[in-house]
């Protein structure tokens, strides 16, 4: 059982010791945190925070104590109750509040669960206010509110019919196009919040939807990231009603995953390069997804005269660089889509009506709208080094092996070769390199990896 506190938030298992898992005392404290520094750095009395949670076990839990931890330090909470980590980041804005907590743990399995904190803007907090909010918790320098001053509390019941709505507004999302091709589509909400959003979506997209765990019951009946060897049963079960396609969403509905009407995979990483395909097909611009995601993407990008740029892992590296370029659409390889005219958040929703969209207006099954891409495999290895190596010597003297080649140093050492590339980044709480490549093939993508271990080896 762990605890891992960031600057993204603070996420841990349920149960166990204070300060090594995600007790009552971690929550309350760290709910304290953000609201405290909220307070220190907003110049207003009345702090409202919109909060929101994926259908975990022990989300009503959890929801209650940041709650009451937030009324107790005199700031007004507006509950969302279920809901998904795009539709709190839509809704923040659309309230205009101070800020947000989604409390989810994405893709990490049933005990686990997390805070993730938002600012004004319904996006994630930075890095170096992260680390202010952090610094706060372990200080414990809280002034809890005097009894007439406790904030308020209430519901709200409409956010997803107002996040759907501003998706359906967009100019890019072609409602009639995709009505008229009356898709069928299943469903893998993981019995979590996306069983009770995308089906209200699909409905007014004039879809037919079968739901596959769609009770948002918190009881994941597979393991809730969205890879292929988790999705058998879908992939079966678009076979078997001869639907169009499938479609699948992690817990929090930020990751979107599609199966094409044979019932294969369409590949998590071309999620994002599909959606990317259409947008610029219309509107030459910008492209950006992180160093780790697929080239797949810069390819489909330049196809259409457009450019594309990578950043550090990270969705808060992803919108910082889309915003500096002005990107028309940028994410991560994960399936995470952020389309910057909805807001600046993955978000699987979105994701959704702006594939079908594509899919309506190119006329094509989703696995001949597949076939039409680059083919790209990705390979994950890590090497092991002894404490006393010191990894950043490694990874510069790797940058000046390749230097003769398109080297990124970003984040870790990326090196672009002609027809693949590979990715070297250090853990940060262990003496492990991490090697992630691409190639035309899954055999010469972990060729790749098997040859960069053995020349990392050979600089020890």
């Amino acid at each position: 059982m762990s605890l891992i506190k960031s600057i993204s938030g603070i996420r841990g298992t349920i149960g166990g010791k204070v300060n090594d898992n995600l007790t009552p005392l971690d929550v309350v404290k760290f709910a304290s945190a953000f609201g405290t520094w909220l307070q220190n750095n907003k110049n207003k009395k009345d702090l409202t925070l919109i909060i929101g949670r994926d259908a975990r076990i022990s989300g009503q839990m959890v929801s209650s104590l940041v709650t009451a931890t937030l009324q107790g330090l005199g700031i007004n909470v507006i509950d969302l109750g279920l809901s998904t980590t795009p539709t709190v980041e839509v809704m923040v804005p659309e309230l205009k509040a101070d800020g947000g907590i989604i409390l989810t743990a994405s893709h990490n399995p049933k005990q686990w669960n997390a805070l993730k904190l938002l600012n004004e803007k319904g996006e994630f907090i930075s890095g170096e206010n992260g680390a202010e909010v952090l610094a706060l918790a372990e200080s414990e320098d809280f002034n809890y509110a005097e009894v007439d001053d406790l904030g308020k509390y209430e519901t709200r019941d409409d956010a997803f019919d107002i996040h759907i709505q501003q998706i359906l507004d967009l100019p890019m999302v072609d409602v009639e196009a995709i009505k008229a091709k009356n898709f069928k589509v299943v469903l893998d909400a993981v019995n979590s919040t996306g069983g009770i959003a995308i089906p209200m979506l699909l409905d007014k997209l004039g879809c037919e939807t079968i739901k596959l765990y769609c009770e948002p019951t918190g009881h994941f009946p597979h393991n809730p990231e969205p890879l292929k060897e988790h999705l058998g049963d879908i992939c079966e079960l678009v076979k078997k009603e001869n639907a169009d396609l499938g479609v699948v969403v992690d817990p929090d509905v930020d990751r979107l995953a599609l199966i094409d009407e044979k019932g294969e995979m369409f590949g998590e990483e071309y999620t994002l390069v599909a959606v990317a395909d259409y947008l610029l097909k219309h509107k030459n611009g910008v492209a950006v997804s992180n160093l780790s995601s697929s080239r797949a993407l810069r390819d489909v990008a330049r196809s259409h005269n457009s450019e594309y740029f990578a950043s550090a892992v990270g969705e808060v590296n992803v919108v910082t660089l889309m915003k500096e370029k002005n990107a028309v659409i940028g994410g991560e390889g994960n399936g995470g889509i952020i389309y910057p005219d909805l807001h600046y958040g993955r978000d699987s929703l979105v994701g959704v009506a702006l594939f079908l969209t594509h899919l309506a207006k190119e006329n094509k099954t989703v696995s001949e709208l597949r076939a039409g891409y680059p083919s790209y495999f990705m390979g994950k290895k890590k090497i092991e080094l002894t404490p006393e190596i010191d990894v950043d010597a490694i990874l510069s003297k790797m940058e000046k092996e390749y230097e003769n080649e398109e080297v990124s140093t970003v984040d870790g050492v990326k090196i672009d070769f002609e027809n693949n590339w590979v990715h070297l980044r250090k853990s940060n709480t262990e003496p492990i390199i991490r090697i992630y490549t691409e190639a035309k093939s899954q055999e010469e993508a972990d060729k790749l990896g098997d040859d960069i271990i053995a020349k990392i080896k050979s600089l020890i």
